[in-house]
């Protein structure tokens, strides 16, 4: 199986876990998804009144400079960590 093909396993076991992880595990997976897809973050970060997207975008450039190969394969140890219950 290629790393691509594991990344893409992994974003589909995630949405069958029994229960949703906590903010900071949603927001770790969320990061390592963009970098893995996106590449670094770009566009502004945005104002105080939007938490939420603030908090994706921090943690999303909080991975400024890991590869995109990187990137996926910690997304896939995290997924595979949290569908073992670790």
């Amino acid at each position: 199986m290629t790393l691509a093909e594991k990344f893409e396993d992994a974003q589909k076991r995630v949405k069958t876990l029994p229960a949703a992880p906590g903010t900071d595990t949603l927001l770790e997976l969320y990061a390592l998804y963009k970098q893995g897809t996106t590449g670094d973050a770009d566009g502004k970060r945005p104002g105080m009144l939007d938490i939420k997207g603030r908090a994706k975008h921090d943690a999303w450039a909080g991975r400024k400079g890991l590869s995109r190969d990187a990137a996926m394969e910690a997304y896939v140890g995290l997924v595979d960590r949290l569908v073992a219950g670790r």
